[in-house]
């Protein structure tokens, strides 16, 4: 059965995950500030933190970017003395991304975002982790699909505005 008008926006999941992500971000932007970098510095320092020395084009592709999205972030990072950037010695064409100390230091002290998102959403630690597996979860079922062909409601494909 299709709808002749479109779904509420407070009824869309597209949406209520885009607005939880504007939250979380404003939640964490103080901290962020205070520790002197952006959201995405700081998601490069956790790949790092997962695994220190990732190429530019690996830490990209764990945050689902482009390399040339990445390079501007950690060459900031590399002039705050968070990160060494360095070619690797297998293959030059190569950059590596290193942890310094206090790179090492910052994203220990960065602790305190996860324990915010805690605190202010009322949910406890079980529930936090089970509604990160089902978006993770609709993330990758969604990733592994292409998108249908936008149609008007009659069959009809139209391009998206």
């Amino acid at each position: 059965m299709s709808r002749s008008t479109p779904v509420p926006l407070d009824d869309q999941l597209c949406f209520a995950l885009y607005t939880t992500s504007i939250a979380i971000n404003r939640a964490y932007k103080p901290m962020l500030d205070a520790m002197g970098i952006t959201y995405p510095q700081y998601l490069v320092l956790n790949v790092l933190g997962e695994g220190d020395g990732a190429t530019v084009g690996a830490i990209a592709g764990r945050l689902a970017l482009e390399s040339s999205t990445i390079t501007p972030p950690v060459k900031r990072l590399e002039q705050a003395g968070l990160v060494e950037r360095r070619r690797s010695r297998l293959d030059e064409r190569q950059v590596q991304v290193w942890l310094t100390e206090a790179g090492r230091a910052l994203l220990a002290r960065s602790k305190c975002l996860g324990d915010t998102l805690i605190e202010r959403s009322g949910l406890d630690h079980a529930q936090i982790d089970a509604l990160n597996q089902q978006v993770r979860r609709l993330r990758e079922a969604l990733s592994g699909h292409a998108m249908a062909p936008f149609t008007d409601g009659d069959g009809e494909e139209e391009a998206p505005e």
